[in-house]
């Protein structure tokens, strides 16, 4: 199936009801409008020379407008790639011009620099100013195209990494690829026409693009559309939108408990938390839990795999605290150096099979090479176990684990101990080279507001629960950690700072 026949689908089971709708003010889409807007984007991008297997970019914050360009650009079998608005001025250039895109939506603040990195590139890109809440392009008028049917196999994302360790590398994922996790999505949260998500997560995330975009296509819901995540604002516009669920990242989850709670009223209508990305410490889930009573159901996924592919049950009682869940629409394993999968209980790489997986990466034969096992399976580079239940837990990354004295340490041992602590708002452990030991231990620790602790103190604290082997040699306080768009810290980054 592609995304064309899911709006085609929705269109005609439910052609009036909003499929996507603003947070700042009254405009929406129905399906019927999504369906038709995107064979006048199609018409659009035939005008400029454009058709099937051709890459769009798209360097604009969220809106109404971003998401019908995405739909519709790929619903007409064209390829998006959402670039990073964070990304470093360099890193943009590169997925510029390395994705060979043809045409270019900017939003009115940013086409002064890209219309600046374009000029350097060796071949002619157009590029289109379009106002992110808008509901009409330039140059759009009432004529409509639809190209040939897409085969299901056909590249529609191209999204590229975040590079903390050299450059990016650009994720293709086929139109099978997101149908298939946009249904697994929807079912595995009991997802229907009644539900709606609150979107604050930028749409050039793959969370964001998978979870609040794609997944109410499949099961004829609505995602109400935020420019970005604002903590003032979060409950009023879930209150103020009617959404049933919300999905989130640990951060976001680490900025609420720091605000106030709502009324009653305006928790009374969401019936589950989905957060997603990065690894949930346990006391950030039990805190959320007992201050707005809303229940977390925590996942796991990656880019590679169309954000998640792990998730914890819909059914709270079923849930197990700490872990990222059970496969979700593919299958998992855990694997040693050799890829022989390990037996529950002991860590290893997890490794990932199932009709979410990428085709490889853009114009990188080496890379895709190197991301997979022998016999097909994805390695995500995460390290992590099995239980005999089924359920997988992370402990950390394998470029990021810490290795003292020949001793492999999981960072996130060492950020949870720091984290129970209560003047501690938030943490990242990483290893140091040492001369002894080949690696020590770095903690980054961020205070609460209004709060005092010094290294020694958490340093004793620490020491009652890891042991001395694993506790930090070097803290250093800091004002935030270093994160990419999914909200996942970069620990790497710490050694810069």
């Amino acid at each position: 199936m592609t995304i064309r026949e899911l709006i085609v689908q929705q269109a005609a089971a439910r052609p009036d009801a909003v499929y996507a709708l603003s947070t700042e003010g009254t405009a929406s889409i129905s399906f019927a409008e999504l369906d038709a807007g995107s064979r006048r984007l199609g018409a659009l991008l035939r005008r400029h020379g454009l058709g099937p297997g051709d890459t769009v970019s798209l360097v604009m914050p969220n809106g109404l407008q971003t998401l019908r360009i995405l739909l519709g650009a790929m619903s007409q079998g064209l390829i998006v790639n959402p670039v990073n608005l964070v990304s470093q001025t360099e890193q943009m250039r590169y997925v510029l011009d390395h994705s060979d895109c043809k045409l270019v939506f900017v939003a009115p603040e940013w086409e002064a620099p890209v219309r600046a990195l374009l000029s350097g590139l060796d071949r002619e890109v157009v590029l289109t100013v379009a106002d992110p809440e808008g509901l009409r392009l330039p140059g759009e008028d009432e004529d409509e195209f639809s190209a040939a049917a897409v085969p299901a196999s056909a590249v529609a994302l191209l999204m590229y990494t975040s590079g903390t360790t050299g450059v990016p590398k650009g994720v293709m994922l086929t139109q099978a690829n997101l149908v298939a996790n946009a249904r697994s999505i929807s079912a595995e949260h009991a997802l229907g026409p009644q539900d709606r998500v609150l979107g604050v997560l930028p749409l050039y995330h793959i969370n964001a693009f998978a979870v609040t975009m794609l997944a109410p296509l499949a099961h004829g819901g609505s995602v109400a559309v935020a420019p970005r995540f604002s903590a003032a604002r979060f409950w009023s516009q879930a209150f103020d939108a009617h959404c049933t669920w919300i999905n989130v990242v640990p951060t976001i989850i680490s900025f609420l408990l720091e605000g106030e709670v709502p009324q009653a009223e305006v928790l009374a209508r969401i019936r589950f938390c989905r957060s997603a990305s990065a690894a949930l410490p346990p006391e950030h889930l039990l805190a959320f839990e007992r201050k707005f009573g809303i229940g977390i159901v925590e996942t796991m996924g990656l880019t590679e795999c169309v954000a998640p592919c792990f998730s914890n049950p819909l059914e709270p009682a079923q849930r197990k605290l700490g872990s990222v869940g059970r496969p979700s629409g593919c299958e998992a394993r855990v694997i040693d150096t050799a890829c022989m999968t390990l037996p529950d209980g002991q860590r290893g790489e997890i490794a990932i099979r199932g009709p979410n997986v990428m085709r490889g990466y853009y114009k990188n034969e080496s890379a895709t090479t190197a991301a997979f096992t022998p016999d097909g399976w994805l390695r995500t580079g995460d390290l992590g176990h099995r239980d005999s239940d089924g359920f997988f837990y992370v402990t950390g990354r394998l470029k990021e684990l810490i290795i003292k004295g020949g001793e492999n340490i999981a960072p996130r041992e060492i950020d949870e101990a720091l984290l129970a602590h209560p003047a501690v708002l938030d943490a990242a452990a990483v290893g140091v080279p040492d001369r002894h030991y080949g690696q020590e231990i770095l903690a980054a620790v961020v205070l609460r507001e209004g709060m005092a602790c010094t290294d020694d103190e958490l340093r004793e604290f620490c020491l009652q629960r890891l042991g001395r082997y694993k506790t930090p040699k070097i803290i250093r306080f800091v004002g935030e950690l270093p994160r990419g768009p999914s909200g996942k810290v970069q620990r790497l980054k710490l050694l810069d700072s």
